[in-house]
């Protein structure tokens, strides 16, 4: 008796399932090369399929022909960066054999690929493991959720200017947000930090504003590279009656500024933290999602975070259930470059930002918010608002951000192909359509 769907012949699932490499290889370099053009999709799925070649045809347009292009010298953004070539032969193997680091019989190498690519990484950071995640979103999670467990936790203190996800997480996890205004650059102090500590104690009033905080029961979360601005804030909070319950560092962003000799000091202080979150996504230059949570004690983390069920053969480790195999394209990456690759990447975009900084201070119609801390600028034209030279911007793709009321234009420095001349040429001549189509005298914003 045939078993075999009717309309399903063993040699199709030989072939969709099976397919021969360089029928891979020939599919792979169609899709890359720019003679694809975009098609309209169906407005509804069709009983038939219309085949693997003609699928790719209607999808790549979509996901290549019609997207950014991240490593445009024009582009000087967001923390988005181009990636690497070794990441997208990695990931399409990661595809094609679909581990699921969930269950060792899934994935008997992709398990421990995942741990060497861990143990990699930790000491960069002063931890001592962790995992890796779909993104930071998921890092800052879980290292609440370990903290909340371990030390017994009800508050999360964090700056205004840290990442959305940490208010999300305290909301997921029950546990009460305090907000703590940060410096004029948008920095978390930890003078003020220890003066919401001491205004806890009894009979203190503290020097301040905002409420007490009771550190026994706080979790603290310093910012390494906030979205803004990429302020640091300082990572050490103090020791003694002013040291948190848990001290999370989400370096999503300036994280990899550990790989840099040039750099690395204005981390300083990260190896006392209880956790750490890192996007491999943003300035590791990997697909996404990638990132990394890290502990100081990750065995004592892991437990916290480990749910065992009886059809599992081990626990399961952290907030994801199936779980692929995420390491291949950033151990390829890490392989590749090693750490004086990493390094030279990032002192690269760090002096892109710093070329960025010369030429708005050398141009009387540009201001600046603030130094580069972590490859991060914002800055503005004086004579036009940032919405409507962004509007009006050809060649060049910036962002923006609003930072006490006013919003300044946002460079990121995750392009290593990018030319700060390119933009700012772009920005001024921007500037320039704007006077004629107004017809008027350049006058400073107030």
């Amino acid at each position: 008796m045939n078993d075999q769907p009717p309309h399903v012949l063993a040699e199709d699932l030989r072939a969709l399932f099976r397919a021969e490499p360089e029928a891979v290889a020939a599919a792979v370099a169609a899709a890359l090369s720019d003679e694809a053009t975009t098609l309209e999709l169906p407005g509804r799925l069709a009983g038939p399929g219309v085949g693997a070649e003609r699928a790719l045809a209607l999808v790549t347009p979509y996901v290549r022909g019609a997207a950014r292009d991240l490593g445009d010298p024009g582009f000087l953004a967001h923390m988005d960066p181009p990636t690497p070539w070794p990441t997208w032969v990695a990931t399409l193997l990661a595809a094609s054999t679909n581990q699921n680091l969930l269950h060792p019989d899934t994935a008997p190498a992709a398990r421990e690929l995942e741990r060497r690519v861990v143990d990699w990484l930790s000491p960069v950071f002063a931890m001592s493991g962790g995992h890796l995640v779909p993104g930071s979103t998921v890092a800052n999670l879980t290292a609440l959720w370990a903290a909340r467990e371990l030390t017994g936790a009800s508050t999360v203190a964090a700056s205004t200017s840290s990442h959305l996800s940490i208010r999300k997480a305290a909301a997921i996890l029950g546990l009460r947000y305090a907000a703590i205004e940060p410096t004029v650059d948008g920095a978390l102090s930890a003078a003020d930090v220890a003066d919401r500590f001491a205004r806890s104690a009894p009979g203190s009033s503290g020097r301040g504003g905002g409420t007490a905080l009771d550190p026994r029961t706080t979790i603290l979360v310093a910012t390494a590279g906030t979205t803004g601005t990429g302020a640091i804030d300082e990572l050490d909070p103090g020791a003694g009656a002013h040291r948190p319950a848990w001290l999370h560092v989400d370096a999503a962003w300036a994280g990899p500024l550990r790989f840099s000799r040039r750099h690395r000091h204005r981390l300083d202080g990260i190896g006392r933290a209880d956790s750490v979150a890192v996007s491999a996504h943003k300035w590791l230059f990997q697909p996404k999602e990638s990132a990394v949570v890290l502990f100081a004690d990750a065995e004592r983390a892991h437990r916290a975070v480990s749910v065992d069920e009886a059809y599992l053969q081990v626990p399961n480790l952290g907030l994801l259930g199936s779980h692929g195999a995420t390491a291949a394209p950033l151990a390829a990456t890490l392989l590749a470059l090693g750490l004086d690759g990493v390094e030279g990447l990032v002192d690269h975009g760090m002096a892109v930002a710093d070329r960025l900084v010369e030429l708005i201070d050398a141009e009387p119609r540009l201001a600046r918010f603030g130094p580069n801390h972590s490859g991060v600028v914002a800055w503005r034209h004086r004579y036009h608002g940032s919405a409507a030279i962004r509007a009006e911007l050809a060649g060049a793709v910036v962002s923006t951000v609003d930072i006490g009321g006013r919003t300044w234009l946002r460079s990121v420095a995750a392009n290593p192909l990018a030319d700060p001349a390119t933009v700012v040429s772009a920005v001024l001549a921007a500037g320039e359509r704007l006077d004629r189509a107004e017809a008027r005298p350049q006058r400073p914003e107030s």
